[in-house]
């Protein structure tokens, strides 16, 4: 969908943040296709953070000068925020920045969020190709270049699920569980030599 021309992407974090979304879609100026959960997910956003189309939410700010940067999106923010709760135990210091719309994509808040990260972690919960990575991937190439910070997608392969179940088994299926993002980043973390 992010390929169609003036199309706007939406894929909200849980139910209250939908509502927010839907009231802000009110003065929205053409189409827009709107990625929903299955519905009973933990709520993890708050009012206070607001509502904007195509202005990413930071969940959780590090304290770091040189922290590991979870960009996600979706339902898989709950899943983000987690982890980095798992990582903060093991001494990773880590931010959590939400992006409810992918389309258009808050290109500062990527930068800004970026620029000084040692490892960035797009996590998703659809196929990698043309997803949501991508777009972030997009951005730091174009604006960061030689300069961007190591990176590491977290998505779906390019192939049908041979597996069926419930959401959360999905999860553990396709290494989309916190403790598996988790260990994705302290693996890529220790490879790095941080």
């Amino acid at each position: 969908m992010r390929a169609l021309p003036n199309m706007t992407v939406v894929a909200c974090c849980d139910a209250e943040e939908m509502k927010r979304f839907m009231d802000a879609s009110l003065a929205w100026k053409g189409p827009i296709y709107i990625r929903l959960a299955k519905g009973g997910d933990p709520v993890v956003s708050r009012p206070e953070n607001g509502f904007a189309i195509g202005k990413a939410i930071t969940m959780r700010d590090s304290m770091s000068r040189t922290p590991v940067v979870l960009m996600t999106t979706g339902v898989m923010t709950t899943n983000a925020l987690k982890a980095a709760d798992i990582l903060h135990e093991e001494g990773i210091d880590t931010s959590v920045v939400h992006f409810h719309t992918i389309k258009p994509m808050d290109s500062a808040a990527v930068i800004e969020h970026a620029r000084s990260a040692r490892l960035v972690v797009t996590i998703e919960e659809g196929i990698a190709i043309g997803g949501f990575g991508s777009a972030v991937t997009d951005i730091l190439v174009d604006e960061l270049g030689p300069h961007m910070p190591w990176m590491k997608r977290i998505a779906l392969p390019d192939s049908f699920s041979k597996n069926y179940g419930v959401q959360n088994d999905l999860f553990e299926v396709y290494g989309l569980s916190p403790k598996q993002i988790a260990r994705t980043v302290i693996d890529k973390v220790g490879i790095l030599g941080a």
